[in-house]
């Protein structure tokens, strides 16, 4: 399908803006209205709360996490979506199924990914630590072994996850696909979908913003032009539009890393490193000032991973959980066969 292309904003003074939604002659009854209203009212709330009030706090550990939150509570969201519309799994279109288990097994992928991303930097938090130990000890006696370990760290932190590679293939697969699919003769379909859109939107936004983070590069930040019929439009494009702007902004200033805890290990081991060298002269409080900072920077690095990671594997938990709910429902009355079903070991690695 087509990338969704940018529209006027009509105007509706008096009538009812759902009228521009769904096809004339479509008619959605005062419940089902009301639940897809809910449902969009509290997308919109989780846009306006995922943009920073500091621009400081754009890719900061504390912002993805909360990020991944919000992430975890949509898609949550869709299985009451499911429940209230009480549309069996049986009454769905072949399509519907096709697209959901399609989407599925690539946010999957992705979450593979970002925990294995995740991971590698708390392996390079052993490096730190290790360097820590042996300046804390005794540092005159220590200071090459200490010296290894902060090349070894930069090293690590430097090279290249090849896993997150095919996430950019997989986000433009899901952008692509982010057209509402036409539904005939299915109020509760329409529901259903118009929500799933709004879920895969915010999915495609978090997941983007988060691969530029981890691979280092804004350009593959996805820009997404959204239906401005829905309720959350407007809170979507001006955090999107702050976001990445920021995101932008920190690349272009040639940091290291644009993980901002990341970012502030890498400046304390950047002038901590000539001082064990011996190239300049110092005096012990300077040194030992320094080596306090990076273990408060680094401390700080390892609770936040340790956060986003649980989020990642709560992420992880929930997309499983409603794919797997989805084929025992189909299996009831037949066995369906699950082409998707490529995703190697049941957990995040």
């Amino acid at each position: 399908m087509s990338r969704p292309h940018e529209q006027h904003r009509p105007s509706f003074p008096f009538g009812n803006p759902f009228k521009k939604i769904f096809p004339k002659g479509s008619y959605l009854s005062p419940r089902l209205l009301g639940l897809l209203n809910t449902f969009e009212d509290a997308l919109a709330e989780r846009f306006r709360k995922l943009k920073p009030r500091d621009r400081e706090d754009v890719l900061s550990l504390s912002w993805m996490t909360f990020a991944m939150e919000l992430l975890c509570q949509t898609h949550s969201d869709i299985i009451t979506i499911i429940t209230e519309l009480e549309l069996p799994v049986c009454d769905w279109d072949d399509k519907w199924i096709d697209l959901y288990l399609d989407n599925s097994v690539k946010l999957l992928d992705i979450c593979i990914a970002f925990s294995s991303e995740l991971s590698r930097f708390n392996q390079g938090h052993l490096l730190l630590q290790c360097a820590l130990h042996n300046l804390n000890a005794c540092p005159s006696k220590q200071l090459v072994r200490a010296c290894s370990s902060l090349d070894g760290w930069r090293q690590h932190i430097g090279s290249k996850n090849p896993k997150l590679q095919n996430c950019f293939a997989i986000l433009n697969s899901l952008t692509e696909t982010l057209d509402l699919p036409k539904i005939k003769n299915s109020a509760k379909g329409k529901v259903l979908m118009r929500a799933m859109y709004g879920v895969k939107v915010l999915t495609v936004f978090v997941c983007s913003t988060f691969a530029a983070a981890f691979s280092s590069s804004a350009n593959k930040l996805v820009d997404l032009h959204v239906l401005e019929t829905c309720l959350w439009a407007e809170a979507f494009e001006d955090v999107q539009a702050y976001v990445n702007e920021e995101i932008r902004n920190i690349f272009s200033s040639g940091r290291a890393t644009v993980v901002k805890e990341l970012e502030a290990v890498h400046l304390s081991v950047k002038t901590l490193y000539p001082m064990i060298q011996g190239v300049d002269p110092i005096e012990a409080e300077a040194l030992q000032t320094s080596i306090s900072k990076l273990g408060k920077r680094a401390e700080r690095l390892s609770q936040g991973l340790d956060l986003l990671t649980k989020q990642v594997d709560g992420f992880f938990q929930i997309v499983l959980t409603g794919r797997d709910s989805l084929l025992s429902n189909l299996r009831v009355g037949s066995i369906v066969p699950d082409p998707t079903n490529n995703v190697q070991g049941h957990g995040v690695s």
